[in-house]
This record gives C-alpha cells, structure tokens and sequence, in this order.
C-alpha cells in the first residue's frame, strides 16, 4: 500500500489535519491572546468536521460521521452572532 493511501484508509490524514488546528488554536491563544471561548467558537466547527472527515474515511457507522457534522453547524453559528454581536457593538 502506497504511503498516501494508507494515510489516508487509516484516517491519519484528519490527524494531521486536526494536529495543524491544535497548533493554530495554541497560536491564536498565546500569540494573539484570545480566549479559550473565541478560540473554540472559531476552530471547534472545523475540528468537528474533520472528525466527521476521520470517521467516513477509517468506515465508521454512518452516525460517527453525521453527529460531528451535525454538531459543527450550532458551533459555527454561535461564532457567526458573537461575531455580529461584536460588530453591532462598534
């Protein structure tokens, strides 16, 4: 088997994925000192998609794939009125 396939039938490929938002969630919160909640709000809809993502590529049942991806879109729309919030502030 080939390197990227097997990165890929393994689900290792959303590892890598999911490590690279776990790197930028450390950026976000120590370099640009936003907080954990802002953090979160931002990154966790694409962490659950990428887990929805991991679930579909390693064969999971079709519910490990449809509860992250469902629990992505209240997350990102919480992030989208705090943000309209924000902007409705200045």
């Amino acid at each position: 088997m080939a390197a990227m396939d097997w990165l890929f039938a393994s689900g290792h490929a959303a590892d890598l994925i999911l490590g690279v938002l776990v790197i930028e969630a450390a950026w976000l919160r120590l370099a640009r000192g936003w907080g954990w909640g802002a953090v979160l709000a931002l990154l966790g809809p694409a962490a659950l998609i990428v887990l929805g993502l991991r679930a579909a590529l390693v064969g999971a049942d079709w519910w490990w794939v449809a509860l992250p991806l469902a629990a992505s879109l209240p997350v990102h729309l919480i992030d989208l009125r705090s943000r309209f919030a924000e902007r409705a502030d200045r």
